[in-house]
């Protein structure tokens, strides 16, 4: 369900928007956000507002998505880079990313489902 919600409120998307949904303890969503806006080949993430938010919203885990506007759904290693960093940020506050899904008219991935995570 999550996947089908990304792909069809993101897929369209002309600049790239990075969002995340925060999850409670039994993973059920308690808000999405748009996070962050870009261009319509990057966007800039910043850990620390992303701990912040996540902090605020009193989230135990979550999972991030952002769209590809070339319409390409495979990670860059800009993507893979980012999650990375945003993992370990999260981390020392015990908080779980569970996957960051990149989104593109051609589909979405998954870095979880890929064991990038």
């Amino acid at each position: 369900e999550v996947f089908e919600y990304l792909y069809h409120s993101m897929r369209d998307l002309r600049k790239e928007v990075f969002k995340a949904l925060y999850l409670n303890s039994q993973n059920q969503i308690i808000e999405t956000e748009d996070l962050f806006h870009g261009t319509v080949n990057s966007s800039a993430v910043s850990p620390r507002e992303v701990v912040e938010s996540t902090l605020k919203h009193n989230a135990v885990s979550l999972i991030f998505a952002h769209n590809h506007p070339s319409g390409v759904s495979e990670p860059s290693q800009a993507d893979l880079r980012i999650t990375e960093r945003l993992k370990s940020a999260l981390a020392l506050v015990d908080i779980r990313v569970l996957d960051h899904v990149v989104v593109a008219t051609e589909g979405s991935v998954s870095l979880a489902e890929r064991n990038l995570l």
